[in-house]
C-alpha cells in the first residue's frame, strides 16, 4: 500500500518523479511511445547482502539482479504527489501492445472479480501487428464462461478499452509453486493444458 516503499527512505523533493510517474526500482526495462517507466536512482535499490546472498543455482539471475553488491528488484512503481510509492507489478510482467504500458496485475484485479473466473494469469504473447497481444489466461467457474462474457466484464468495468484481453485460453489450472506464487513463465513455454470444450483463441 502507500507509503510503505518497502522499508527503503522516501525521495527528496529533488528526486521524486512526477506525480503518476512510474519507477522501475533498480532495473533497466522497455519503454512505450506513452510515458512509462524509468530507471529509478540507484540508492532506491537494496543492498543484496540484506536480503540474500544470491539465487540457489541460477548464475543468470544472479548476474542480472545482484550489481555492484546491490540488490535490483525490478518492481513498478509509481509515486504519487506526495512523494508516496505504491507498487504496480513487476517490470518482466508489463506488456506493451499498440506502444501502450499495460500492467498484468492490472487486468488480473479485473477479470478475477468476474464470477465467470475461478483463476486468472495474463501475459503478453508476441504479435505481428500489435508487438505483444494481452493474452489471458482462465481457470473457468462457471461451464458459460466466454471471452464475449469477460470481454463484456472487462467493458463494464474501469478497466481501460485498450488494456482488455485480445485472446482468451480456459485452462484446467493457473500454475502456481508450492507457496501459491503464479507462474507466468509457465504460460510462455506452453507449459498448461487447454480445455477443449470452451472457446479458446489463442
Amino acid at each position: 500500500g502507500g507509503g510503505e516503499g518497502g522499508g527503503l527512505p522516501p525521495p527528496s523533493p529533488s528526486e521524486a518523479a512526477a506525480p503518476g510517474h512510474t519507477e522501475v526500482f533498480g532495473q533497466p526495462r522497455r519503454t512505450s511511445r506513452r510515458g512509462g517507466a524509468r530507471k529509478a536512482p540507484p540508492r532506491r535499490a537494496s543492498p543484496a547482502l540484506d536480503a540474500f546472498a544470491g539465487y540457489w543455482k541460477r548464475p543468470d539471475a544472479d548476474e542480472k539482479a545482484i550489481r555492484d553488491g546491490w540488490y535490483f528488484t525490478g518492481d513498478l512503481g509509481k509515486f504519487d504527489e506526495n512523494g508516496e510509492i505504491y507498487v504496480l507489478g513487476r517490470v518482466d510482467d508489463m506488456i506493451i501492445s499498440g506502444g501502450e504500458n499495460i500492467y498484468a496485475e492490472e487486468v488480473e484485479d479485473v477479470l478475477a472479480k468476474s464470477p465467470d473466473v475461478l483463476g486468472v494469469a495474463v501475459i503478453g504473447i508476441e504479435d505481428a501487428r500489435w508487438g505483444e497481444r494481452v493474452t489471458a489466461f482462465i481457470e473457468p467457474a462457471t461451464e458459460n464462461t466466454a471471452p464475449a462474457t469477460l470481454d463484456t466484464h472487462c467493458l463494464n468495468s474501469n478497466l481501460a478499452r485498450f488494456k482488455r484481453p485480445r485472446a482468451y485460453a480456459f485452462v484446467k489450472a493457473i500454475p502456481r509453486s508450492a507457496s501459491g506464487k503464479l507462474l507466468r513463465r509457465h504460460l510462455r513455454t506452453g507449459d498448461f493444458e487447454l480445455l477443449t470444450d470452451y472457446e479458446n483463441t489463442i
